[in-house]
């Protein structure tokens, strides 16, 4: 088995390394992995955030390729939580749509566009660390019923390839989320999530992209400069993570322990479940702005500290 700091994590790689064609063969490999197909990466389009200089404390990098059959993968790494995430993520994959069509052409030129998010935050709850969304069109009066199209609307309905279904034209997301993965990795999935997270390879691994990964990230061939670089974003990383974590046990220590005293005094008149949520509810809003102010005061940028307390920016401006 490959140690944790043989290989350059994937959030660090996917920003400085992987967006170059000659290193496709990684991503083409979790790709393959995840959609169940071989995938060819033809080119790599230029993304709004594809920033790369050594002040760019982003917490979000992405890549945008395209495939042989011109269909369209986002590839997006997120460090740290973001509000309204899941509406970003949508109208990327809208702007992807409709950046396929020019003035004038017709529907039958837009491609399918897949959507995989790599997550290192905890989103949502859910015992499963991959999450896939499509688009199914299900029968109200015969919930049994599943749309399927014919041969002749297969034929019009997606560029490049026919279809059978509605969930072949329309987008595919994938949630990878990272910090609930806690499995052995036997399959390639799992191997791929184990890197993701610990940046382990197996020595022996036959998984799509590993292989090259293995050779592509490996830490003992990078220069000097790009060691240094990497071991400064690690810190950051860490530091960054700290925050998170400090916050949101503060947040829910206070929290608790408010949501415990309102609860016994209004649990009386308005029910003990009630109050307590209220407390807590109260007690997470102060712990926030607390934290908010701490880390204003630490000089952290605004946008970071939003992430981490979840509080509007026109409340940070006002601590």
């Amino acid at each position: 088995m490959g140690k944790s700091n043989d290989y350059i994590r994937f959030d660090w790689a996917i920003k400085r390394i992987l967006r170059d064609k000659a290193n496709a063969a990684v991503l083409e490999g979790l790709m393959t992995v995840l959609i169940g197909q071989k995938i060819t990466i033809t080119e790599i389009l230029e993304s709004e955030s594809n920033r790369n200089d050594a002040d760019d404390k982003s917490n979000r990098v992405d890549v945008k390729a395209k495939t042989a059959d011109g269909e369209i993968i986002i590839v997006e790494v997120q460090l740290g939580r973001e509000s309204h995430f899941m509406q970003r993520i949508l109208f990327g994959t809208a702007k992807a749509i409709v950046e396929q069509l020019r003035i004038g052409q017709d529907y039958e030129n837009i491609h399918k566009v897949y959507s995989i998010n790599v997550l290192y935050f905890d989103l949502g709850s859910g015992e499963d660390y991959i999450y896939h969304g499509t688009t199914v069109f299900t029968g109200m009066t015969h919930p049994d019923s599943v749309l399927q199209f014919n041969s002749r609307e297969s034929d019009i309905v997606s560029a490049g390839a026919s279809v059978t279904s509605p969930r072949e034209a329309f987008p595919e997301y994938f949630l990878l989320r990272v910090n609930q993965f806690n499995e052995v990795a036997r399959t390639p999935i799992e191997e791929w999530m184990a890197y993701l997270k610990d940046g382990i390879i197996r020595d022996d691994t036959q998984t799509p992209g590993l292989q090259e990964a293995k050779e592509k990230l490996d830490y003992m061939r990078m220069t000097r400069e790009e060691r240094r670089a990497y071991e400064d974003f690690m810190v950051r990383v860490h530091q960054q993570n700290d925050i998170w974590e400090t916050a949101k046990r503060d947040g829910w220590r206070e929290g608790h322990n408010e949501g415990l005293t309102t609860g016994r005094a209004e649990g009386r008149a308005e029910g003990r479940a009630e109050g307590r949520a209220e407390g807590r509810a109260e007690g997470e809003r102060q712990a926030n702005l607390e934290n908010a102010r701490k880390m204003k005061g630490l000089g952290l940028a605004a946008d970071v500290i939003a992430q981490v307390t979840g509080l509007a920016p026109e409340q940070i401006a006002a601590l």
